[in-house]
């Protein structure tokens, strides 16, 4: 009921009533926030606009570093080299060991594509030689432990007791272990960690030399051939499985087992280099049907002919010094 002198009507507790009920669906008098994006982005454009621009980025450097790799590391291409199984293994180090009783050496191909390795015995790979390279320099280190040779600071036998000198006496001056005339042993290991490396270094030293060789005499010679620098390495690294034969039959029967084991590999590289290089670097010349006779296919031949000779030069070269 109405009070009778009051002028006009109290009507704040309607209109709370009212907004309380607007407001109610927001909760603490607040608006519901839209789930919308577009509502989402005009909430917060400055942090939304630099995570689109940072994604934009990335996905840029991703793409540019991708096309840098491939131009100067082509990993698809090395998937191809390392599609090898147990059963290609065993068969491509028979024929390293035995080329002679190979016949077929031409490189299969489906759709002018080479076959994986795994599928061709014939086909260059890079496992065998990146593995051979590896246990090569792990037996060179082997080879150097067992080695003794004579050394500034000399270890001495333990067998022999060293005696106290008298003060007055005139015994002789004990004589140095290095000198002459002593009965003492110099033991001295000649291997040192440091040596790993270096053999390491040593042999990729001489096998990018080679392949940069390779390729100078290529370009000078003009030959036209699909070999590319990554089968060079894989060619060139089938020799060190010859020299970790000859220096594990090094260590077990000394020089004869080294020289005999190493000539075979000596002997098989060069046949095995010969056979598989002539077929790539004379390829445009069968092709073209350029005379046996004539003058760039004998540059040719005395390239190929270069290429195989120094396979067992190197093998000697990088092991000769291992067995003693």
């Amino acid at each position: 009921m109405a009070d009778p002198h009051q002028l006009f009507d109290d009507t704040s507790s309607a209109q709370s009533r009212g907004y309380g009920a607007q407001r109610a669906p927001g909760g603490l008098g607040y608006p519901t926030a839209s789930a919308s994006p577009q509502a989402a982005f005009l909430g917060d454009p400055v942090s939304n606009m630099a995570m689109a621009y940072g994604s934009s980025l990335a996905a840029q450097g991703k793409e540019l570093v991708d096309k840098n790799i491939d131009r100067f590391i082509p990993v698809t291409k090395l998937k191809y080299y390392f599609a090898v199984d147990t059963m290609y293994v065993g068969k491509k180090l028979g024929l390293l060991f035995f080329p002679y009783l190979h016949q077929d050496w031409e490189v299969q191909y489906q759709q002018d594509t080479p076959v994986a390795p795994r599928f061709d015995v014939n086909a260059p790979d890079l496992y065998i030689p990146a593995m051979a390279f590896i246990t090569y320099v792990l037996v060179a280190g082997l080879a150097l432990g067992t080695q003794d040779s004579p050394s500034p600071h000399p270890v001495l036998d333990d067998t022999e007791p060293i005696l106290p000198r008298p003060l007055l006496t005139s015994c002789p001056a004990p004589t140095h272990p290095l000198h002459p005339g002593s009965s003492r042993k110099v033991l001295a290991e000649r291997f040192s960690p440091d040596l790993l490396g270096l053999q390491a270094s040593s042999a990729l030293a001489w096998l990018t030399l080679e392949v940069l060789a390779i390729l100078l005499s290529l370009y000078l010679v003009t030959v036209n051939t699909d070999l590319t620098t990554i089968d060079l390495v894989a060619f060139l690294g089938y020799k060190y499985v010859g020299m970790i034969g000859g220096v594990l039959m090094g260590l077990l029967f000394g020089k004869i087992g080294y020289y005999l084991v190493l000539g075979w590999c000596c002997v098989s590289i060069f046949v095995f280099m010969i056979r598989t290089l002539r077929l790539k670097i004379l390829a445009e010349a069968a092709a073209e049907g350029i005379p046996v006779r004539g003058a760039r296919n004998q540059l040719r031949m005395y390239l190929t002919m270069a290429v195989a000779a120094a396979q067992p030069l190197l093998m000697y070269w990088l092991t000769f010094h291992l067995v003693r």
